[in-house]
């Protein structure tokens, strides 16, 4: 069964899709908001599937349940990674990009998003996917199981492009974690388009802008 949703439609019978996943603690209606701020009347009709992770205990957080896409253990983000959870969540993301494919929008014109952790899976499984995403938005985030990444790796998805977007005073995720991860990126061949703005861990106006350029190149196709 797919992750509950909240879902946006910009026009009738979308043909391109956006499955945008939230930051820990949050839940899908957390960025949906950002639709008006962010779609061009030049594009084609968008639906937004912004899915609710599942509540789980969170142990940074004192154990306290809440909607996440992984367990974290430490405020370094990279030590005894929850593996186990990270994976769940990526299946997740494979069931809600299959019924997209459903609903007659092809891999190649969807788009995967998320804000911190939730950015965090829309790398780890974007860019493992079998078939070729439209692209990858990757908000204040970094990329998990990178052990594993270059095993791991999707060829039809070797040269996906993605966004990237980071604060240079986030507390969260430390942009030295976010340039670790493009530096990785970088290095095996990937399209990132890296953008800093000075901010804490949030998403900024002048971040829309430039994210709304490179959508409007990614739905073309």
């Amino acid at each position: 069964m797919p992750l509950p949703t909240v879902e946006i439609e910009t026009a009738p019978h979308p043909g391109h899709s956006v499955i945008w996943l939230h930051g820990l603690g949050a839940d899908g209606n957390d960025f949906a908001p950002i639709v008006p701020e962010l779609v061009s009347p030049t594009w084609p009709a968008l639906r937004f599937v912004f899915p609710h992770a599942p509540v789980r205990p969170v142990t940074v957080n004192g154990g306290m349940p809440m909607r996440a896409w992984y367990d974290i253990v430490g405020v370094d983000l990279i030590s005894r990674q929850d593996e186990t959870g990270m994976r769940a969540s990526i299946a997740s993301v494979e069931t809600l990009i299959a019924r997209e494919n459903e609903r007659g929008v092809p891999t190649g014109r969807i788009l995967l998003a998320g804000f911190s952790q939730g950015g965090a899976i829309a790398l780890a499984a974007g860019l493992r996917h079998a078939d070729k995403l439209a692209g990858v938005i990757a908000l204040s985030t970094y990329l998990p199981l990178q052990e594993a990444f270059a095993a791991e790796r999707s060829p039809a998805n070797g040269h996906t492009p993605v966004f990237w977007g980071h604060g240079t005073a986030d507390p969260i995720v430390p942009l030295t974690r976010g340039v670790n991860s493009r530096d990785l990126l970088q290095s095996l061949g990937y399209p990132v388009s890296w953008h800093t703005y000075p901010m804490p861990h949030s998403v900024c106006a002048e971040e829309v802008t430039d994210l709304r350029q490179w959508m409007t190149v990614r739905l073309e196709a």
